[in-house]
Parts: C-alpha cells; structure tokens; sequence
C-alpha cells in the first residue's frame, strides 16, 4: 500500500470516527507506532486533522477555499453526471432556483423539460440558459462576486423573498451531522432564503463534501428533501439523513438510462 493511500485509510476511518488512536493507525495500515505519528504529522501539516496525546481527530470545520474556476474543474466529471441526473428529475413547466454552485452549471446545461421559469444568482448558469428555448430566466439583483462568478447582497436576499417555486437546486461546499455550510458568509444567508422559498430542496453533493463543517451554516439536514451524490455515504451521516427522511440518490445506483423520460 502506498503512503497516499494509507493516509487517505486514516481519513476515511474519520469519517465515521471523531477520534483515531495511534494503535488503530499502526493495525489499519500494519504499520509500527513511529510510522502511524509520521502519517498524522504529515495530515496535520496538510490541514486535513488535528493531533491530540494519543492520536488525532477531525478538524470541526474545514478553512478550504477555492474560486469558481477552481472549484469547476475538481471532479468535474462527477459534478457532471449529478448535474445530468438532476436535470432529468425536472418536469416540464416547473419553477426553480438555481444557486452559484458549480454542480448546479452542469445541471443547468442538461436541462431539456421546457417552459420553466428559473430565479438564479449565478452567472455562468446564466449562461448555460441562455441558449435554450421556452425558459424564462430570472436574474437576482445585488452585488456581483468576480472571484464566484456569482449575486449576493441584501439586494439579492430581498429579492428571492418575492419568489416562491417548486424546486430549489443547490450546492453545498460540505455536508455534516451539522447541515449543510459554506466558507462564504453572504452565500449563506442567500441560501437559506433559497430553501424557505421552495416547495422541494434538492441538495448536489459529491464525495469530496461528505462530513465537512465550513464558517457558514445554510440549515440543517432537516429543511433538504432529496441529495444526490456519486458514493455511499460514511456510517454517521447515513443514520442522520435517515433520522430526517431525507431522500439520498447515488447516481451509480440508479443510471440514467433506465429513467422514464
């Protein structure tokens, strides 16, 4: 087994563990107790833990920030089929929300159910609208963010408070026992109004946001309806979905050829 992947066996085992112990490092990397210290030295430098006697433990929230065109391009593949998978739960004539996530473009770009009336703060799903027919596209005022390509603002949070749709489609940067939370404060508050003005919340949120706290908190997991994701889902989060009846998709388990179109 390579270092990467002994370090990402430790990870994983956070996952569904607030703490990891030395000895449970060294038997699940059959490795001796001064390699286990060298791989958590090595997480700890990497931001991905905290090290305590005896062992280390998660970080309570994650500090990671990225732009748009960062975020667009990290499994970017993935992101695509949620986006497709979403986009095909649309029927015809819906109103929607679409917030600024990346995973959100994407299923703005498969969208093919006509006649929809979308609210977005986003400009790049403004742009994948913009080349379809019998939609009407509504854009939020406000202040636009260069580095997130995206509306925010009192200005915005005043204006999606006049909507109210049928669907809300969201991103999320992590997904916790917490909720749901962003690194961006102005994001947040947007979201939240996003949600109490849709009938339904459909969450997109790949692997990589599983067990992740940011600065933000949007709601908690009981105000989502449905998340679609690319991986099963680690132990505890499972159990607190479940615990709020939310409606969890993974798109390997459910293709989209064998969807009623």
């Amino acid at each position: 087994m390579l270092q990467d992947e002994r370090l990402e066996a430790i990870l994983l085992y956070l996952n569904d563990h607030e703490r990891i112990t030395i000895e449970t490092v060294c038997e699940i990397n059959d490795v001796s107790r001064d390699t286990a210290r060298r791989y958590l030295i090595k997480l700890e430098e990497l931001g991905k833990i905290v090290r305590i006697r005896g062992g280390a433990k998660k970080l309570s929230y994650s500090k990671e920030l990225y732009d748009y065109n960062q975020r667009l391009n990290m499994a970017s593949t993935v992101k695509d089929k949620i986006g497709e998978y979403a986009a095909s739960l649309l029927k015809d004539g819906e109103s929607l929300i679409l917030d600024a996530s990346t995973t959100v473009q994407f299923a703005a770009k498969y969208i093919k159910t006509p006649n929809h009336t979308i609210v977005t703060n986003s400009i790049n799903v403004v742009n994948e609208l913009v080349r379809k027919e019998n939609i009407k596209v509504n854009i939020l005022g406000g202040t636009l963010d260069h580095q997130h390509q995206a509306i925010y603002g009192s200005k915005a949070i005043k204006d999606i408070q006049q909507y109210k749709v049928d669907k809300c489609i969201i991103g999320t940067c992590g997904i916790s026992k917490e909720g749901i939370s962003t690194s961006i404060e102005e994001e947040g508050l947007l979201l939240r109004e996003m949600i109490m003005r849709s009938q339904q919340t459909i969450l997109l949120a790949d692997s990589t946001k599983f067990n992740k706290l940011f600065f933000q908190k949007v709601c908690g997991l009981e105000l989502i309806d449905t998340l679609i994701t690319n991986e099963k889902l680690p132990s505890n989060l499972k159990q607190e979905l479940s615990m709020h009846s939310v409606e969890v998709i993974d798109i390997n388990d459910h293709p989209l050829n064998s969807q009623i179109k």
